[in-house]
């Protein structure tokens, strides 16, 4: 079957106070609104739920409800502002990080945390409709032109796809280095899911302490107390602690692993966390593209989060990915590309899934 798309450009004015819908299609119904910051949304409404994406800020998306559930993480931003600086933004489900650096700077480094494209200010933005084999599907998608005199000069172009009756988000990442010479870059899709009490992580990877390492340094702005000094050197000696997320374990302020994901014979990795009704939140990515997989625990009276992260290095910050080797350069005028998943599944699919990665992996 053919794939028949039809495109709208998004403009600044049809975002207004009051959300007004903009283009519907059998089972999806698309509305523009702005937040009381000022900044533009748009709330993509299918069979199974929700989205809201922000075309002009990052093409985020910063909310995420499927079968009556929102999965996104809980912290103190409940809406996005219209700020760079990215803990003021830190309540959204999906972030694209990078690209001139990512991770949190360590000594030496004087980049934002997360690097510019995470709350880049998108030049472009437009709404693709259409049909394909697998359905009804809404795209959005959107263009960021970074230049800067003596440095890194591309455009950053996402996608991001919605079937009708799905509950996963496909995604895409193009980068173009405008550049007559090469660029360095980094790349992290930060995705965010909301952890529960004694739901359980499975996962293409070996489960041991080569392939599952705990980052055991912090930065700056975080204080660790002993009990989680003491809990990141027991899971330094055996990460398989934490696949059952038990109330009692210490998630406070963070701790951030590092995994090394293996592809299946189709190129793809994936990562469950299997909640105890069944159901279960979901990332699949091709390592082959996105060679480094991050996940970021926090429990806190204030937040809870749990990150299946996907990028092109850790998150140490730039000198420290660039002292080990992380960092990618794009050749004159060349392009990087990734495509992953992310979002719900049902029973159904958890455990055809689940199967599929113990068949992988031989457990």
């Amino acid at each position: 079957m053919c794939v028949s798309t039809v495109r709208f450009n998004l403009f600044s004015h049809q975002f207004g106070d009051s959300e007004k819908e903009i283009a519907s299609m059998d089972g999806m119904h698309i509305t523009a609104f702005r937040y009381q910051s000022g900044v533009a949304a748009l709330r993509i409404k299918n069979t199974r739920g929700e989205i809201i994406i922000l075309p002009f800020q990052g093409q985020k998306i910063w909310d995420a409800i499927f079968d009556g559930r929102r999965i996104k993480m809980q912290t103190a931003v409940s809406e996005p502002k219209a700020t760079q600086e990215f803990l003021s933004n830190m309540g959204g489900f999906l972030f694209h990080c990078g690209m001139s650096a990512i991770g949190s700077p360590g000594p030496g480094d004087d980049h934002p945390i997360h690097g510019e494209l995470v709350n880049a200010k998108y030049q472009r933005a437009w709404l693709e409709a259409g049909v394909n084999e697998q359905g009804i599907f809404i795209e959005v998608g959107g263009e960021y032109l970074h230049s800067a005199a003596f440095g890194n000069n591309y455009t950053a172009t996402p996608t991001m796809r919605l079937y009708e009756d799905g509950s996963l988000l496909h995604l895409t990442m193009r980068v173009r280095n405008l550049n007559k010479t090469p660029m360095e870059y980094m790349y992290l899709s930060h995705i965010n899911f909301m952890p529960v009490d004694h739901g359980e992580l499975v996962y293409s990877a070996k489960y041991d302490a080569e392939h599952v390492k705990i980052r055991s340094s912090f930065p700056s702005h975080m204080q660790p107390t002993e009990k989680l000094k003491q809990f990141v050197d027991d899971l330094v000696q055996d990460p398989k602690i934490h696949h059952i997320i038990k109330p009692e374990f210490t998630f406070d302020p963070e701790i951030v692993f590092m995994i090394d994901y293996e592809g299946d014979l189709e190129g793809w990795a994936h990562a469950l966390f299997i909640r105890p009704d069944g159901s279960a939140d979901y990332v699949r990515h091709k390592p082959e593209q996105l060679d480094h997989g991050v996940r970021w625990i926090c429990r806190t009276p204030n937040q809870q989060a749990l990150g299946m992260e996907v990028g092109t290095a850790g998150v140490e910050g730039y000198s420290a990915e660039k002292a080990k080797g992380n960092i990618k350069t794009l050749e004159a005028e060349g392009e990087f590309f990734c495509e992953y998943s992310a979002g719900a599944v049902d029973k159904d699919g958890t455990k055809e899934i689940m199967e599929k990665i113990n068949s992988q992996m031989g457990r």
